[in-house]
């Protein structure tokens, strides 16, 4: 069968399906946001990083960019205990990036009421829903949302947001962000890369 021709005013656009998520999936994530970055003149950059691993090779391949590394929020996984490792916090910031460590737009208190209650509120049943396109896409967009709340990315503009499920980076979306108050002002522009298949 042929391809139909492409409409004057329709796009086509690249995106990459891993066989699976995981953290060997980072580099390329990156590169791929990297090239579509330069393709549509995107300066705004967001990556999730818990330890640091990621966002240093973020800051490395979006030098000159507005890159805000988002890390888990302090006491995400014991209380007052910070993931990102302090000397990869430096170099991050040496490179030009800037980092991000708040409360989760999907979690927060919310979460406190599931574990304390055993009943989930609505924040998290977003959560749910965002990952049936997998872990890493629910949390480009959260993540996205939480950079847009600080000021350290416009509503305004288009930018790429990077996740990944457990660690490392294995899905990247092009979207216009929104505020988390306004979050169904956000739209998901195009997806450049992400896991074809995930639990």
């Amino acid at each position: 069968m042929s391809r139909k021709k492409v409409k004057q005013d329709d796009m086509l656009a690249p995106c990459l399906y891993f066989p699976k998520p995981g953290p060997q999936n980072t580099r390329r994530t990156l590169e791929i946001a990297a090239s579509r970055a330069e393709d549509l003149a995107v300066r705004n950059i967001v990556v999730a990083s818990s330890s640091g691993k990621t966002g240093l090779l973020a800051a490395l391949l979006f030098r000159g960019k507005n890159l805000v590394v988002v890390t888990h929020s302090t006491g995400f996984v014991k209380p007052d205990y910070q993931e990102l490792q302090a000397a990869l916090r430096r170099k991050i910031v040496s490179l030009g990036g800037k980092i991000l460590t708040c409360q989760h737009a999907f979690g927060g208190v919310n979460r406190a009421v599931r574990k304390k209650l055993a009943t989930y509120e609505l924040d998290e049943i977003i959560a749910y829903t965002l990952r049936t396109f997998g872990e890493g896409a629910k949390v480009a967009i959260e993540i996205s949302l939480m950079a847009a709340d600080a000021g350290l990315i416009s509503t305004r503009e288009a930018c790429i947001s990077i996740g990944g499920s457990g660690s490392g980076a294995d899905t990247a979306l092009l979207l216009r962000p929104a505020n988390a108050q306004i979050f169904f002002d956000l739209r998901v522009l195009e997806i450049l890369a992400k896991p074809r298949s995930f639990d």
